[in-house]
């Protein structure tokens, strides 16, 4: 295995329970009555305001805060030098499971911070036999909590090299940049194919003999996942966060789990979500706890939990592969205007409408967005390249496969 740096030593695609052992040895890690673990991180959302794309081509990446090549490369450097007295681990998989558009990803993270590690390799798809020996990943994540980057907001750096497809995270013990630091480059990738990476989940809805299958964009927090997985017809939930929509309009998966917000959360209301994060393989991040007692409604810390858990442990969920194209795309949002509560949009309408991303700011998005009516395009925060480019694609999509698109 050979990586773009050289740690003290490496501890390469660990086993699940190689790193629940290693994760339960963190000083900030506690054990629920139910058997999982929940971990409290120093971070506890997306650190938007340190997140930059190495690029000296700003015009290709309007909207988005930079640095320079040369910045970047002093910045990896510094983190190189680092790891050099660290141990590390690495994980590899895959986003998404079709074969036509899986992308093969790396994560490399201090073993200091194992439930990171152990957290993203819930989500990727795990390699199939004889993939080990040609194994390449063409996205990386290097990651190291411990690293303060001097000089950027808070000391923390989230550089984003789209070119090599690298991005390189400092200081953050938040599992989000993990996550989102390997979907924002795989971001570029299904654009560059022709395609639109979606902010999106997806389920497949039985009607009237028939299945529909709905998206649903939404920012983070909005009720994306909690819409998702409500199982109103027996619907079956297929992703929960990101998806890709190509140009003949066939749908792909990313994750093989879920990254949920477990504020309010109850069985009464997410029967679903509220089993799976229960069960003890699951990974908690910063939820209330006291003397092995869960408390979903304690924000005494941060309105932000969240639960990592696989796919495989939600009842019925469905699979990607098995849909054709999508009959719905639903807008979520969530703000305290005065609008319908269902509105049907056509056309370029549809288009523009998902282009103004109206919403109201969670704590996922961290404290400066919490409670602010924000507009993001496509709802879709993570897609690195000039917004305007998002907009013409799913313009074209929806003209060449139309879909039914509601606010």
């Amino acid at each position: 295995m050979e990586l773009p740096v050289r740690p003290r030593r490496v501890i390469a695609r660990p086993s699940p329970e190689e790193l629940r052992s290693l994760t339960e040895r963190m000083p900030n890690c506690l054990r629920s009555r139910h058997g999982n673990v929940n971990v409290q991180t120093r971070i506890v959302a997306r650190s938007k305001a340190s997140t930059f794309i190495v690029t000296d081509d700003t015009a290709l990446h309007r909207g988005h805060p930079t640095i320079t090549r040369a910045e970047g490369e002093r910045m990896a450097g510094v983190q190189d030098e680092h790891i050099r007295s660290r141990d590390m681990i690495v994980v590899d998989g895959y986003i998404g499971n079709d074969r036509t558009l899986r992308t093969p990803a790396r994560l490399i993270v201090e073993a200091a911070n194992a439930n990171i590690a152990a957290m993203q390799q819930c989500l990727y798809y795990p390699l199939e036999r004889g993939d080990e020996a040609r194994f390449e990943p063409q996205v990386t994540v290097i990651y190291t909590p411990n690293l303060p980057a001097q000089g950027y907001p808070n000391d923390r750096l989230i550089a984003v090299d789209l070119e090599r497809r690298i991005t390189r995270v400092f200081n953050s013990d938040y599992f989000g940049e993990s996550k989102k630091g390997g979907l924002r480059m795989w971001n570029k990738i299904v654009y560059d194919r022709g395609g639109l990476a979606m902010h999106a989940g997806c389920k497949i809805i039985p009607v009237e003999g028939k299945d529909r299958v709905a998206l649903i964009i939404g920012l983070s927090g909005t009720g994306k996942t909690t819409t998702t997985f409500s199982k109103q017809n027996d619907s079956r939930p297929v992703q929960d966060d990101f998806l890709a929509i190509m140009p003949d309009g066939s749908i792909h998966a990313t994750e093989n789990g879920c990254f949920a917000k477990t504020f309010g959360l109850a069985e009464e209301t997410e029967p679903a979500i509220y089993r799976a994060v229960l069960k003890p393989t699951s990974y908690l991040e910063n939820v209330s706890q006291k003397e092995g007692e869960l408390d979903f409604f304690d924000t005494s810390y941060t309105q932000n939990g969240r639960a990592v858990f696989k796919m495989a442990d939600i009842e019925g969920a469905g699979d990607a592969r098995s849909i054709k194209k999508a009959d719905l795309l639903l807008i979520l949002n969530r703000n305290e205007d005065v609008i319908p509560a269902v509105a049907r949009l056509g056309g370029p309408q549809a288009a523009a409408y998902f282009m103004l991303g109206e919403t109201k700011g969670t704590s996922a998005g961290g404290a400066e967005e919490a409670g602010r009516f924000l507009r993001i395009p496509g709802t879709n925060p993570f897609f690195p390249l000039d917004h305007g480019l998002q907009g013409n694609r799913i313009l074209s999509i929806l003209r060449a496969n139309p879909m039914e698109v509601y606010l």
